[in-house]
C-alpha cells in the first residue's frame, strides 16, 4: 500500500447506523487526506481483540463503540489517565512503532456538549441519571469542568458501583440514589448540571421535574425531540444532546489519528446534513 494510504474504522455491534464515517470522512476530505479511508466494522469484544491483532502499519486508528470499549483497553500498550479512570476507551491510536494507545474522547464529547450546546460555565455539583458507560464518561467530564460532587440516580444502586468508582478516581464526592425514590425536582434544582443517560421515555412524566434545571444534557437524540428535550424546551431552557456529544468526541479522534487540527465546521455541517439538520449543533 502506498505511504499516503491510511486506514481507520469504527468498531462495534451493531454498527450499520454509526455516523462516525460521516464525521471522519468529511474531516479527511477537508484536510486533503485523499488517501485516507474510514469504514464500519461489525465487532463484539472478542472480535475487536482479534481484529486489532491482525492490523498492519497502514492503520492510523480505530473508533470504538459498544460493546467493545472495555476490550479496547486490553489491546492497548498505553492508556490515558482518563480512559483508565472511566474504565473504557473509545479511541485507539496506532503509533509509528506499532503499539496502540487508548484514550476516551467521550469525555471531550460530554464537556463540549455541556459547554457549547448547554451553555455551562461553572458550578459545584452534577446529577447523572443512569450508571452505564456513558455515565462514567460523564463523571470524568464533571471533574474536567471543575465540579466537586455528583449524585448518581439509578434504578438499582448496586449497578452504580463502577460509575461511582470512576467518580472517586477523578476526585468527585459521589452519592448514589434510587431513581424511584429520589426527589428529582429537588436534586435537579440543587445541581448545576443534569445529564440523562437513560433511554427516551424512561422517566415518563417525571421529565417535568428536570425541565427547569440550570443545564441539561440528554444523551439520546433519536427520535427527536425526546420527552426530556420537549419538557426543557417548553420550560424555556436549552438542551444539549447526544449528537453534540458525538460531534465533540470526534474532534479529538480526528486530531489523534491525523496529527492535524480537526476541521470543526466542516464536520459539524456534514453531521447536520446527515441527520436532516434537525438539531442546531453549535460550535
Amino acid at each position: 500500500m502506498p505511504s499516503d494510504q491510511r486506514r481507520a474504522a469504527v468498531l462495534g455491534s451493531p454498527i450499520e447506523h454509526s455516523l462516525s464515517p460521516v464525521l471522519h470522512g468529511a474531516a479527511y476530505a477537508a484536510l486533503g487526506l485523499s488517501g485516507w479511508s474510514y469504514e464500519r466494522v461489525e465487532a463484539d469484544e472478542r472480535q475487536l481483540v482479534e481484529f486489532v491483532a491482525g492490523l498492519g502499519p497502514e492503520w492510523a486508528g480505530l473508533s470504538v463503540t459498544m460493546p467493545g470499549k472495555r476490550a479496547a483497553l486490553q489491546v492497548a500498550d498505553e492508556v490515558s489517565a482518563r480512559a483508565e479512570a472511566v474504565g473504557a476507551a473509545n479511541t485507539l491510536v496506532h503509533r509509528p512503532d506499532g503499539s496502540w494507545a487508548a484514550d476516551c474522547t467521550d469525555v471531550d464529547g460530554v464537556v463540549g456538549a455541556l459547554r457549547v450546546a448547554g451553555g455551562f460555565r461553572t458550578g459545584r455539583s452534577g446529577l447523572v441519571l443512569g450508571a452505564g458507560g456513558t455515565a462514567a464518561a460523564t463523571l470524568a467530564a464533571f471533574a474536567e469542568l471543575g465540579l466537586g460532587e455528583a449524585t448518581i440516580a439509578v434504578r438499582e444502586p448496586a449497578r452504580a458501583r463502577e460509575a461511582a468508582e470512576t467518580a472517586e478516581r477523578v476526585g468527585l464526592a459521589v452519592r448514589v440514589e434510587r431513581l424511584d425514590r429520589v426527589a428529582l425536582a429537588d436534586a435537579a434544582a440543587a445541581a448545576d448540571v443534569v445529564v440523562s443517560t437513560l433511554p427516551a421515555g424512561a422517566l415518563g412524566e417525571r421529565v417535568a421535574e428536570l425541565a427547569k434545571a440550570a443545564c441539561v444534557l440528554d444523551v439520546v437524540y433519536h427520535p427527536w425531540p425526546t420527552p426530556l428535550a420537549a419538557a426543557v424546551t417548553a420550560a424555556g431552557g436549552t438542551i444539549a444532546t447526544g449528537l453534540d456529544m458525538l460531534l465533540h468526541q470526534a474532534f479529538g479522534q480526528v486530531e489523534q489519528f491525523t496529527g492535524l487540527p480537526a476541521p470543526r465546521q466542516v464536520m459539524r455541517d456534514a453531521l447536520a446534513a446527515a441527520t436532516g439538520n434537525e438539531l442546531p449543533l453549535p460550535l
